[in-house]
């Protein structure tokens, strides 16, 4: 029997704050006050100071003396940077998880089937979270610990979410695109690495 997973009090702030960001609640530029926050979710100060800290390396936020924490005003450029590192590291995991998952693709599908589904109902959420999962999976299979880690150090649930609403990054299919990337595994397509990569790469938003 699988135990359960336990997120940390900071990883739960962490979420809550991403998540006010992401829908709107904060808007670029906006002031996030850490006390209010504290209040609002019966916690002290200290787990949300974390919290913030970590969402500050994401670059996500700001602070500054006297001014405090506020949203970044992110641009598509902002935005972009983090793709051609992202591609670098999942054309690595390609290449690692090629045998494997042209053995098994099961891990995959069960997303892409959701995407389908939520292209059919431009549904903007199951998009970003079913095109995240696919690519974690991706990287899962390289069974390169140092690489998952690194490529989820980069945000990208949260960077994939801010291009599609914040500036209406979006792709022509996301279900069709991520079949093609199944079936290349699948018939262990020599370029796969390279597909992965100019895969990652459409997917940026344009400066």
């Amino acid at each position: 029997m699988t135990a359960p997973v336990i997120h940390s009090l900071r990883e739960q702030i962490r979420e809550h704050i991403l998540e006010g960001i992401i829908s709107g609640r904060w808007q670029p530029g906006e002031r996030i006050v850490e006390r209010r926050i504290a209040t609002e979710l019966e916690v002290s100060q200290t787990p949300v100071r974390e919290a913030l800290r970590e969402l500050e390396s994401l670059r996500l936020i700001e602070s500054a003396p006297n001014k405090g924490v506020r949203v970044r005003n992110l641009t598509a450029a902002d935005l972009e940077e983090s793709y051609p590192v992202r591609a670098g590291l999942e054309a690595i995991a390609a290449e690692l998880a090629a045998d494997r998952l042209a053995e098994d693709c099961s891990a995959l599908e069960p997303h892409v089937s959701a995407l389908y589904e939520a292209d059919r109902n431009a549904d903007g959420t199951g998009q970003v979270r079913h095109t995240v999962a696919f690519h974690r999976e991706l990287v899962r299979a390289a069974g390169n610990s140092v690489l998952l880690h690194t490529w989820e150090g980069l945000g990208i649930e949260v960077f994939t979410a801010l291009s599609i609403r914040w500036l209406g990054t979006v792709q022509q299919s996301y279900a069709e695109e991520h079949e093609e990337l199944v079936q290349a595994f699948r018939r262990r397509d020599p370029r796969i690495a390279e597909l992965v990569k100019a895969h990652v790469l459409g997917c940026a938003p344009r400066a």
